[in-house]
């Protein structure tokens, strides 16, 4: 190998690295950020699952009374408690509300008939209903999204690694090619030049 191309290996190398290991840090970063920022927001809204056996748990269908066992009594505070709260609980409410019609198909039917008391209550418990679920969802998404942050931080990791590894076996290969060069030179011969046969 020639010593050029040897040295465009290194430099590739030690740009590689250093693209990898930025967007590692930048990954690990966003992670956290999207995490913290789900944590510290739910937590300021001080919701809190209901008991285990309150009849607001009890009173659901089993699979979503399962599911809203597992976070019983605790406060939520992360994205996985969020989508299950918004899925388990508040839209099973909801379903209950106008026989299973969402915001817009109530809102539609009550400006149709905007002397209908009903309807428009139920418009206003739906719009507040679905715009919390969707709040707690977006949550959800977020938390997600620092997952996957995270997983990809530590794949950058591995790679930036695994390219230091190849760097530091090219400097190694490299001072051995260097030191059997010198060690077979004549004496008196300059280092890559030619001697006299």
């Amino acid at each position: 190998m020639t010593k050029g191309l040897r040295w465009r290996i290194v430099v590739l190398q030690v740009g590689l690295m250093a693209i990898l290991s930025f967007a590692a840090g930048f990954a690990f970063w966003g992670s956290s950020f999207s995490t913290g920022q789900v944590h510290d927001n739910l937590a300021a809204q001080q919701i809190y699952f209901p008991a285990a056996n309150s009849p607001a748990i009890t009173s659901l269908p089993a699979a979503d009374a399962a599911a809203m066992s597992v976070y019983a009594g605790q406060q939520m505070t992360t994205g996985a408690q969020a989508e299950t709260y918004a899925d388990h609980f508040i839209k099973v409410h909801l379903n209950e509300i106008a026989g299973g019609q969402t915001y817009s198909q109530v809102s539609a039917a009550s400006q149709a008939a905007p002397a209908n008391t009903k309807l428009a209550g139920q418009v206003q418990t739906l719009f507040r209903g679905e715009t919390l679920r969707g709040l707690l969802l977006n949550s959800y998404g977020w938390t997600q999204v620092g997952t996957y942050a995270g997983y990809a931080a530590v794949a950058l990791t591995v790679a930036a690694v695994i390219v230091l590894l190849a760097f530091i076996y090219e400097i190694a290969a490299w001072r051995k090619s260097y030191s059997t060069t010198v060690t077979n030179a004549p004496t008196g011969a300059r280092v890559g030049q030619p001697h006299a046969a």
